[in-house]
């Protein structure tokens, strides 16, 4: 996915309350209405991008510390984020990156709710090395059937 990132592609910078305000002011009711791409780059600024871009995309080919998906909406005079979850297949981050996000919403001075309203877990199974989406504390790999590791292993990194 990285190949296909083109100059200029990334996702909009937001590390302000007022860069924010002049990114949503600029989506339509229909954007509004469904979540958005989110990554959280190795500079812990947030960046958005419309929801069918992808998160390679949205961190212009970067690493990123997290990402996922981000809904808002509007209490009284001022934005808040109303959904947020960590679903990013081409980043795969761990639940335990919601540091990081809270971080970056609060740099940008937006009430947030205490962690992602929906956890995504990811593992890489050791065996074929595919990425799986643990379902039900299930930690079986769908692909070859091995026992997949408790702890987050899909950075090859890490």
């Amino acid at each position: 996915m990285k190949a296909a990132v083109r100059p200029g592609s990334g996702g909009c910078r937001i590390s302000s309350a007022a860069e924010f305000g002049d990114w949503i002011a600029g989506r339509s009711a229909a954007e509004l209405a469904e979540p958005f791409t989110f990554v959280v780059g190795a500079d812990g600024a947030l960046r958005l991008a419309p929801r069918r871009s992808e998160h390679v995309a949205c961190a212009g080919g970067a690493m990123v510390l997290s990402a996922g998906e981000i809904g808002f909406v509007r209490e009284a005079d001022r934005w808040a984020v109303s959904e947020i979850s960590n679903q990013s297949t081409g980043y795969c981050p761990d639940i335990g990156s919601w540091s990081e996000v809270a971080r970056a919403l609060d740099d940008v001075g937006l009430e947030r709710p205490s962690g992602f309203t929906h956890e995504v877990v990811f593992r890489r199974c050791s065996g074929c090395q595919e990425h799986n989406i643990v379902r039900e504390d299930d930690f079986v790999c769908v692909f070859c059937g091995s026992d997949l590791p408790e702890t987050w292993n899909v950075d090859p990194i890490a």
